[in-house]
């Protein structure tokens, strides 16, 4: 008997098993060199410099600080993002009481940096409304009722027009009546864009509404603001 043929299975088991090693070795060899080549990968991603959208939304997230007192459920100071509105942060401050009177205020007002929102009760309205003559009184009366400004009135200083100006945005029927030309189906045209389209944006968007073309609109640009 020689000896191959006395070793025979343990040479065959010897064989299949260094097969079987060098098959299982390649396997982890393969795996190891795809993990580390999408480790590579995820890096380059991962590290990638931002475009110039994530930018910009990142610098809009901007927040404001503001101050509203009054008839609110609960008043103080509050965080707010930037573009909100009057009315959402009398949402946060939860809500107006039953004796509030936002007759005199710009509830859509978009508000800014430290402002003062102030939410009168209808006394203190009614208080500075008696005296007054037309829209002017009584903003004026709501800028100035108190020792702190109201940022939150329908006009500030700036805004605040002469007794011969009407506002498109808040006159009432009878006021945009003493207008040349204007009508009772005028004005009620009128104030039908405000609602319906929203606040005039310039006067030259009078000529929008039905009724008024250019010949009527140059009669009374002069006695018009928004």
């Amino acid at each position: 008997m020689t000896f191959t043929y006395r070793y025979r299975k343990q040479i065959i088991f010897v064989t299949l098993t260094l097969v079987l090693l060098s098959v299982v070795g390649g396997v982890i060899f393969y795996k190891l060199a795809f993990d580390s080549s999408n480790k590579e990968d995820n890096i380059v991603l991962n590290t990638k410099k931002k475009t110039n959208d994530e930018k910009i939304e990142e610098e809009e997230d901007i927040y404001y600080q503001v101050d509203i007192k009054g008839e609110v459920n609960t008043p103080g100071i509050y965080t707010v993002k930037k573009d909100s509105r009057v009315i959402d942060v009398i949402r946060l401050a939860g809500d107006l009481t039953d004796n509030a009177d936002t007759s005199v205020l710009n509830l859509s007002k978009k508000v800014t940096d430290e402002m003062v929102i102030i939410i009168y009760s209808y006394d203190e309205v009614a208080n500075f409304a008696l005296t007054k003559e037309k829209e002017k009184q009584e903003q004026e009366a709501c800028l100035n009722y108190s020792e702190i400004t109201n940022d939150a009135c329908i006009k500030d200083e700036s805004e605040i027009v002469s007794d011969s100006t009407i506002s498109l945005n808040t006159a009432t029927i009878e006021e945009l009546m003493t207008l040349p030309g204007i009508g009772e189906a005028k004005a009620k045209a009128i104030i039908s864009y405000r609602e319906e389209v929203g606040a005039f944006q310039n006067i030259e968007e009078l000529k929008e509404v039905d009724g008024i073309g250019d010949t009527l609109f140059d009669q009374i640009k002069e006695n018009i603001t928004i």
